[in-house]
């Protein structure tokens, strides 16, 4: 028997969200920030900074920043879906590079929970450093929610 998902509910505020996860640990000292959002999507960006470089030659960002980013866009995608922030376990989180941020520019991160059952939602996005049709990475992603009975 296929599980039906749960109940949407109302209030979730992914801007005050990420308010909230951006002021402390490593989401803290990566500083990103809410772009936007609709009813099963979220865009977070990334600013460049020289902190967050993993090849000084290069002046490319390190995979750790945008692992990171993804990790919180695909997490809020569940959240505006669900319509609450309720507690979740990440299964699976799998990053696929396709090429290296440019150097200077900001990265985009967008996470979209296309299927939510009682247990599991399922997530997929994409990182990019201004042009969409042009990403730096391509995220599938699953969670547990840990509060289901």
């Amino acid at each position: 028997m296929a599980e039906s998902p749960p109940p949407v509910l109302a209030g979730f505020d992914p801007n005050a969200a990420i308010r909230m996860i951006v002021g402390f640990g490593h989401n803290g000292a990566l500083g990103a920030r809410y772009v936007g959002h609709g009813g099963d999507w979220v865009e977070l960006a990334l600013d460049y900074r020289t902190e967050l470089v993993g090849d000084i030659a290069s002046g490319v960002l390190a995979s750790g920043p945008i692992v990171a980013l993804m990790d919180m866009a695909t997490s809020i995608s569940v959240w505006i879906k669900r319509g609450a922030f309720q507690p979740q376990a990440t299964l699976d989180l799998r990053i696929d590079y396709l090429r290296a941020a440019i150097p200077g520019r900001t990265v985009v991160g967008r996470g979209e929970c296309y299927r939510l059952t009682r247990r599991v939602a399922f997530v997929r996005g994409q990182a990019h450093d201004g042009d969409p049709a042009d990403p730096i990475a391509h995220v599938a992603a699953t969670f547990m929610m840990t509060d289901a009975q």
